[in-house]
């Protein structure tokens, strides 16, 4: 299981958001390229980085930090919001993204996933955001009619190999993992899933990594570790472990 250090950019700045709610903003840092050396010293060797600018505004607008980010620390980087044209998903590619995380474009346009994979391949995952059983799109805003096993069983369809799975309710709020929506999307499709919202604690780490045999392949880990309540060191050694 990889643990992937999550850098969420707003107005240029390292923020954590409860819920996803654009007023409910902690910053962080104004030194996103310091975080991101930080994370790459304490052993990481993925980062997921999110453009909270351009998943509110629909454009992806924090191209100068993403490309110092993957220029500067060497490591795999996965970059998500506001990727909704070709000419962004090809300029994520083009700047060194490991990965490319489509989310409002995957509810609205599956032919625009469809062809991606087609020439992207593994590069391409897609984000279940879910809110009461509800995938929520548009900068987590947005209602959708998809429940996230209907996204999951469409992305696999197209190809979609990873996805990247969220409880909208728990993000920032450090209160666990929603075990349950996981199994529901593992079961619903062979997919690989990265776990994201409300990791806050080793303990859950550990109980993802009982589902890694099933799929979870991977933790986004945010708040937790700017707060502290995480060592990102101790959360590698525990992902590794043969536990």
């Amino acid at each position: 299981m990889v643990i992937l250090p999550a850098i969420d950019l707003l107005d240029g700045q390292v923020v954590r958001l409860a819920q996803g709610k654009r007023e409910a903003r902690t910053v962080y840092s104004k030194d996103p390229i310091a975080i991101a050396q930080r994370f790459a010293a304490a052993g990481a060797q993925w980062l997921h980085v999110v453009d909270l600018n351009g998943a509110f505004d629909g454009v992806y607008s924090n191209w100068p930090i993403a490309k110092k980010i993957i220029e500067t620390c060497k490591l795999q980087v996965e970059l998500s919001g506001g990727i909704r044209t070709e000419a962004a998903l090809t300029g994520a590619i083009s700047a060194g993204a490991s990965r490319v995380v489509l989310g409002t474009k995957a509810c609205e346009d599956p032919e625009f996933v469809r062809l991606a994979v087609s020439k992207h391949g593994s590069a391409i995952a897609v984000a279940i955001d879910a809110k009461a059983n509800q995938v929520v799109s548009r900068g987590w805003v947005s209602s959708t009619a998809l429940t996230p096993v209907d996204l999951a069983r469409r992305m696999a369809d197209l190809g979609v190999g990873t996805l990247i799975c969220t409880d909208v309710g728990r993000d920032g709020m450090m209160a666990g993992p929603n075990l349950s929506l996981l199994e529901q999307v593992l079961s619903s499709a062979p997919v690989s899933v990265i776990a994201s919202g409300g990791i806050s604690s080793i303990e859950d780490l550990k109980r993802l990594k009982q589902l890694e045999p099933r799929g979870v392949k991977g933790a986004i880990i945010g708040k937790a570790l700017y707060e502290g309540a995480i060592d990102l060191a101790a959360a590698i050694q525990v992902a590794n472990s043969g536990t």
